[in-house]
């Protein structure tokens, strides 16, 4: 089962994914994309650190996800990642122009043969105004893409709104 969890900032949607992780009463390997560049977003982390439970397992991959899905995906695990738009954000900041390509086509094309339970958390940034800066316009055009791929490839697909899932696709939580 591949779920796919969106929402706005602050939604909800990473409690979501932490309780249905821990709702298929497997082991939990925690795949985080975030990167520590500012004190605030070190906040966060640290937020997301103290509220996930201690004996999941932390891989810590800003890049190369698609990879450590590969190595860590098991029938008996679940895998919960957190979050693809950070990701997104590291892939689209990257030197190397053709990281970019590389690591999403590897991601979609891994995505359907991964064993066991996997769960993406991504920030739906696409439902405001179009943003003024060329950088800003294709993130939210990649961001809509990618989820657009994976929204076919999950079995199940919820919006987190005000904490309250709403399921788009596939089992109602």
């Amino acid at each position: 089962m591949k779920s796919l969890i969106l929402g706005g900032v602050r939604s909800g949607k990473s409690r979501l994914a932490a309780q249905l992780a821990i709702n298929s009463n497997l082991p939990v390997t925690y795949i985080a994309t975030a990167t520590a560049q500012d004190e605030e977003m070190q906040v966060r982390i640290a937020t997301h650190q103290r509220d996930r439970p201690a004996h999941w397992s932390l891989i810590e991959e800003p890049l190369h996800l698609a990879a450590a899905l590969q190595t860590h995906a098991s029938p008996d695990r679940c895998v919960l990642v957190d979050c693809l738009t950070l990701w997104l954000t590291n892939l689209l900041m990257n030197d190397d122009e053709t990281c970019f390509k590389t690591e999403r086509s590897a991601l979609i094309k891994v995505l359907p043969a991964l064993p066991g339970k996997i769960i993406f958390v991504s920030n739906e940034t696409s439902m405001g105004i179009t943003p003024l800066g060329e950088l800003s316009r294709r993130y939210c055009d990649e961001a809509g893409w990618l989820h657009q791929d994976l929204a076919l490839a999950c079995q199940r697909v919820v919006l987190t709104v005000a904490g309250l899932p709403h399921t788009l696709k596939g089992e109602k939580i």
